[in-house]
């Protein structure tokens, strides 16, 4: 891969951006090599963490010359909305780590994450209209669900910045640290998803990310599930020992 570092960990991958000559610009091969780990991850199904490799830039959005020249058999083509649909819909939780700035399809690439850690000096922000193009690849609709309709539609028809602390207090991200403590922070984070049983997380992520209509039939289903698990028994049986030898 050209515009991804890939590293292999047992329980996840970690994938770094990796187009600092270009503010890890998003592009179609970018998008082609994100496919590519959505496969892999869909295959064996890991945790993942996602983040930019220049310090102090996440992505500073979508390649504008490759954007300037697409018409509207391309914006029908979904190119980045379907790789980031993809990234949401993960087996596995997904974590973004964000240092600077996350600008237009940058931003929608970390909101299709489950959960975002990012350093004191992010930015995020949706400049599309200011463009002559609205964002497309997944804000409209994860947004609102992130910080509410009205904050997330006067961002969206502003093209308003917001930082690391405003992301932090409206709900945009999980957690703010110093750039040097970004990595640990973000694993931290996963080691404490990776605590769990893995067929529970997984399911609680199906079921967090069902349609309404879904519920309770899916809940009920998915806990049927793992009340005949093996896992299951071996936690909690481990879990009453302990509380017996206090």
């Amino acid at each position: 891969m050209t515009g991804l570092r890939i590293e292999e960990r047992p329980d996840r991958l970690v994938v770094t951006l990796d187009r600092p000559e270009k503010r890890n610009a998003i592009d179609a091969d970018l998008i082609g090599e994100l496919h590519e780990v959505c496969a892999e991850l869909e295959a064996r199904p890991r945790l993942l963490l996602l983040t930019g490799g220049a310090e102090g830039i996440f992505a500073g959005g979508a390649d504008i010359g490759q954007l300037r020249e697409r018409g509207r058999l391309d914006a029908l083509a979904a190119i980045n909305q379907a790789a980031f649909a993809r990234i949401r819909a993960l087996p596995m939780p997904t974590v973004a780590a964000v240092d600077g700035p996350a600008l237009g399809g940058g931003a929608e690439l970390a909101y299709a994450c489950d959960l975002r850690v990012c350093t004191d000096r992010a930015v995020f922000g949706q400049p599309e209209v200011r463009l002559g193009i609205l964002a497309g690849a997944g804000a409209t609709h994860r947004l609102p669900a992130l910080i509410g309709e009205a904050r997330a539609k006067e961002l969206l028809f502003t093209g308003r910045r917001v930082d690391a602390a405003e992301a932090l207090r409206i709900g945009l991200v999980n957690r703010v640290v110093e750039p040097a403590g970004l990595l640990a922070a973000a694993h931290a984070l996963l080691d404490e998803i990776a605590k769990g049983s893995a067929l529970a997380v997984r399911l609680t992520k199906l079921a967090v990310d069902a349609p309404p209509a879904a519920h309770p039939q899916l809940d009920l289903l998915s806990q049927a599930v793992l009340f005949e698990d093996e896992e299951k028994h071996r936690r909690m049986t481990e879990f009453l020992e302990r509380r017996r030898s206090r």
